[in-house]
């Protein structure tokens, strides 16, 4: 999925040892769809090549001011003409003070300073200058002025320090761009999403599973946070890394998913129930290992609660979201579930279409009737039904 395909934007690179970030980025970025037009520091020079990013990007790395490759010498305004934004990553500390300062002593400053477009910016520094008092009134001057700041983050720094001031990962600084540009339908929403299987434990050592990725509950994680709600998302064990801007409580079963859940639900707008929660666990658990005998096992089974229909029975409940993987007669019993627990929209899809892969095929079910999807990657999916979700939300105004 392209994300920012359409979109024109210029990276802006400071001087820092997390110049060398930017390069990934600017690969990322053109992935996403976006054109990018790549303007230096002298003192990024000295850290990475232009033609690293001439070769990235496609196209031509600015670094002078007086530059005559544009016919009329303005390189500080044409760049920025048709623009939809300009994104400085690394932000030094010195590029900060002058952003915030109406600097304007190189073609970077100066473009930032003769834009109509969006800037945003990804600090990168030493903790001590990212904590200092000068640095901490230009943010908050920056903040002011409708600057978007990404970041920065924690960690081990060039310095040998620990701590705040690290460029954030290529990665997520494109989710932060993507995030910035995404229609903002869940603003001022919480979302409480579960994902993932659960592990009900037979002994220390063994327990009853399934096959699910949580490939889907994250991706609609990732797209709520695009679309500004605030998310929470109660996983069972995956592999997955947290998407940027969600907070991930981490659960192994089913019974530590209900109380996790309805511990986060109270004030929640919408609850999405993507998990494939385990119907059943067993009914007592060996202290330890089981060991192998040669002879029949018996394993006495007990159900699981119904988290969903637990949530949709609340007094106040929120928006509820039930998924539906079956593996035939997707609108009957799809059709039913969402009956039986009484919830407003339900995502079906066949399990031989998606479990565990990165591409699925859905079916929306909600009041209004049956709305196919078509078969897509899981991050366009979450996205639209992110985009049907918000529409419910708002009186469900828009036409199948």
């Amino acid at each position: 999925m392209e994300e920012l395909k359409g979109r024109n934007l210029v990276l802006g690179v400071s001087g820092g040892i997390a110049a060398y970030k930017a390069a990934e980025l600017t690969r990322l970025l053109v992935k996403a769809g976006a054109q990018v037009d790549v303007v230096m520091t002298e003192a990024a020079t000295r850290f990475v090549t232009p033609v690293t990013f001439q070769a990235l990007s496609g196209r031509t790395v600015w670094t002078d001011l007086w530059d005559a490759r544009i016919g009329n010498n303005m390189a500080h305004i044409d760049l920025t003409r048709g623009a939809d934004g300009i994104l400085i990553a690394p932000a030094s500390a010195d590029i900060l003070a002058k952003l915030a300062h109406g600097f304007a002593d190189d073609l970077l400053t100066t473009l930032c300073l003769a834009r109509e477009c969006a800037l945003m910016v990804a600090p990168a520094m030493n903790r001590q200058m990212w904590e200092h008092p000068a640095t901490r009134r230009n943010l908050a001057q920056l903040q002011a002025d409708g600057v978007a700041i990404f970041g920065p983050g924690e960690g081990d720094q060039a310095c040998g320090e620990t701590g705040l001031g690290r460029m954030l990962e290529p990665e997520e600084v494109l989710e932060a761009v993507v995030a910035y540009f995404a229609p903002k339908l869940l603003v001022g929403r919480k979302v409480v999403i579960t994902a993932g299987p659960t592990f009900e434990p037979i002994d220390p050592v063994r327990g009853i599973t399934n096959t699910s990725s949580g490939k889907m509950g994250y991706a609609l994680a990732r797209a709520c946070v695009r679309a500004s709600a605030e998310v929470v998302l109660v996983s069972g064990p995956v592999s997955l890394p947290v998407p940027p801007g969600v907070r991930r409580v981490a659960v192994q079963s089913a019974l530590q998913m209900r109380d996790a859940v309805l511990a986060e639900v109270p004030g929640a707008a919408v609850f999405i129930a993507v998990a494939a929660v385990a119907d059943y666990r067993p009914a007592q658990t060996a202290e330890h290992k089981i060991k192998k005998s040669g002879e029949p096992m018996q394993l006495w089974l007990t159900p699981n609660p119904d988290i969903l229909a637990e949530v949709a029975a609340l007094p106040q409940p929120p928006f509820c979201v039930g998924f539906a993987a079956e593996s035939r007669e997707l609108d009957a019993y799809a059709a039913a579930k969402r009956a039986a627990k009484r919830v407003p929209l339900l995502v079906g899809n066949l399990v031989q279409d998606g479990l565990g892969g990165d591409d699925n095929e859905v079916v929306l079910y909600d009041d209004r009737g049956r709305h196919p999807l078509g078969r897509a990657t899981k991050t366009e999916l979450a996205w639209r039904i992110v985009e049907h979700l918000a529409d419910l939300l708002a009186g469900g105004t828009q036409q199948e």
